[in-house]
């Protein structure tokens, strides 16, 4: 496993390229860039952070979800159409700056009285949507968010059943807001975990960096080497989380003596 931290921990602090170039500084090993505007999608910005994430590994790109996301499901071809073309381009830059994975989420599920997921009518979709990535060389992974499609456990693993190539990520604050215990998650994603997405809490409940709260990252930790993953636990937190960016580093380097002492 290796440490790292996703640029939308720098969000409207620092533009991504700026957010690149202070995270290699400090000696980041592995990033997710978050791209949160159409424009960040082409060509021109991909080259841009290729050059500035310096020695940092780019693990995987993050788009932002409800800009496109949910039309890729849509029975409307010529909405399916144009999505297709938004997630292409995107592809084809994120191949540019060496990311390996697609976090995503799909379908958004804002009604609290949605219907349940249909698994074997979307696990098609996914398929589709899978190959779209990876005629750029870019897995599809669907993270579990509880605002969106993934919003309990149960759904991966049928979803993988009609899509074998699907990968997930683990992300421990979505699966707290969700309800359901994060344990139940790797569960559900176990041997297919590409990435985590890692946050802290205190004791009333804020988010906080990892190490300044409360979360048993060594069990957390465990629990994913034991389900197979060795891949990136990545921090996400939200700018108002942490004051200095130094404490991005101290927090990774936190990470790294429980991942050295779990071997």
């Amino acid at each position: 496993m290796i440490s790292g931290v996703s640029t939308a921990s720098l969000f409207m602090r620092e533009m991504n390229e700026d957010a690149l170039f202070v995270l290699n500084g400090m000696g980041i090993k592995s990033t997710e860039i978050f791209m949160t505007t159409l424009s960040e999608y082409g060509e021109e910005f991909a080259h841009l952070f290729a050059e500035r994430k310096g020695d940092m590994a780019v693990n995987s790109v993050h788009l932002l979800n409800t800009q496109f996301e949910p039309q890729l499901f849509s029975a409307h071809p010529r909405a399916k159409k144009d999505a297709f073309s938004i997630l292409n381009g995107a592809m084809a830059s994120a191949a540019i700056f060496g990311a390996k994975y697609y976090t995503f989420h799909g379908i958004t599920r804002l009604k609290k009285n949605s219907v349940p997921a249909d698994a074997g009518k979307l696990a098609e979709n996914f398929c589709e949507i899978g190959a779209a990535c990876g005629e750029h060389g870019i897995e599809l992974c669907l993270e579990n968010v509880h605002w969106a499609l993934y919003n309990r456990p149960g759904l991966f693993k049928k979803l993988k059943e009609g899509c074998p190539g699907l990968k997930g990520v683990l992300d421990v604050k979505q699966a707290r807001l969700s309800c359901y215990p994060y344990p139940m998650y790797i569960r559900d994603m176990e041997g297919s975990i590409s990435h985590v997405h890692v946050s802290d809490v205190d004791e009333r409940g804020k988010i906080c960096l990892p190490g300044k709260g409360q979360f048993d990252f060594e069990e957390c930790l465990r629990r994913l080497k034991d389900a197979g993953f060795d891949g990136a636990v990545l921090i996400e937190v939200y700018a108002g989380d942490y004051k200095d960016y130094i404490e991005l580093k101290h927090s990774c380097d936190y990470l790294d003596e429980i991942l050295y002492k779990i071997g």
